[in-house]
Formats: structure tokens, sequence, C-alpha cells
């Protein structure tokens, strides 16, 4: 029989550092998973990984067990990749005016008829990337849970910390920061 989550924090704690692999074994593809979502490179996110299990090694004793790790752990998570959204967000801005013209055309054809494109093409994938690039942290952060991993308002203020009211501002505000991406776009096409 296997030990519990609980059984091997405590085991940690009191020193037996190799009972936290098991957990590392057991979260190690949802942490990589939600990682993936917010970086830009798969080396960005190993490096982002690595530093959530770090921190959760590191903060194990703050767990209080009031919720299952597997929650505590998540919302580690998410705080992490916000912090590496917000360190990024230094980085130049990728400009619309690279784009490819298959990304292009589809683009175009969106702004025909939105009905009518094919949301599942690869140049559909390509220009969310690039639009959530150009979001801050914080619209980044929130649209990707509310919208690409289909969470709840309050599931989404649970795992950052944010209250309801705010991640709706939030929410609100971050499709108008893609709404005046999109705009600045077709500006910068049509010059």
């Amino acid at each position: 029989m296997e030990p519990t989550d609980t059984e091997l924090i405590a085991a940690v704690l009191r020193g037996e550092v190799s009972c936290f692999e098991p957990l590392i074994q057991k979260y190690q593809s949802r942490v990589f998973a939600t990682a993936r979502r917010y970086a830009r490179r798969e080396s960005d996110a190993e490096d982002i990984v690595q530093e959530i299990f770090l921190k959760a090694y590191q903060k194990l004793g703050s767990f209080r067990a009031e919720a299952p790790f597997e929650h505590w752990l998540m919302r580690l998570t998410v705080r992490t990749c916000y912090d590496s959204l917000r360190n990024t967000q230094r980085r130049k801005e990728r400009p619309f005016s690279d784009l490819t013209e298959e990304e292009s055309a589809w683009l175009d054809r969106f702004g025909a008829d939105p009905n009518q494109a094919d949301e599942s093409a690869a140049a559909a994938r390509e220009l969310v990337q690039r639009l959530l690039e150009q979001l801050t942290p914080e619209a980044r952060l929130v649209i990707t849970m509310l919208e690409i991993e289909e969470r709840s308002v309050k599931e989404i203020a649970h795992l950052t910390g944010w209250s309801v009211p705010l991640v709706k501002v939030r929410a609100f505000r971050a499709r108008a920061e893609m709404r005046r991406c999109l705009a600045r776009w077709e500006r910068e096409k049509n010059l």
C-alpha cells in the first residue's frame, strides 16, 4: 500500500528527503501541463517546473493540510507561472507584421466571417499564441485559465489568491486588451 500525500509530507518534514520524490512523480505531469500553457518554449516550461518543485519543497512546512496537497501545489504552480510571465514581460513584443501567409489568410477569413473560420487550424493556434504573448501577465493568466483551461471564475480566484470581482475585472480588461492588439495588427497590416 502506497503512503498518502500527508504521510509523505510528514516524512519529508521529519528529514526523510527521499519521500519528496514520490510527490514529484505523482504530480509532475499535471504541473508540467500547466507550465506549458504559460511558457514560450519547452525549455522555459522545464525551468518553471523545476522552480515549482523547489519552492514546494522549501515551503512544505507551510502546507496546513486543510485542503488536498494537489490544490496547494496547483496554487503554487499558477502563482509561479504568473511570476514567470511577469519576468518575461520585459521582452520585446513580436510584431504582427511577421505573420506567415497562412496565418494572415486565416486572420482575414476570420475577420470576414468569424463563424466560417476553421478554429482548429494550426495558423489559428499560432495566432492565438502570438496574441497571448502580446498581453500583460495578468491578462494572459486570466484568459488562459478562463478560456483555454475553461476554469470557473471562482476556481481562478482560489488559485491566484485574487477576489472573485477582481478576476471578473481582469477578464474584462484582458478581453479589451486582446481587441486592442487585434486592432493594432489590422492597422499595421493596412499600412
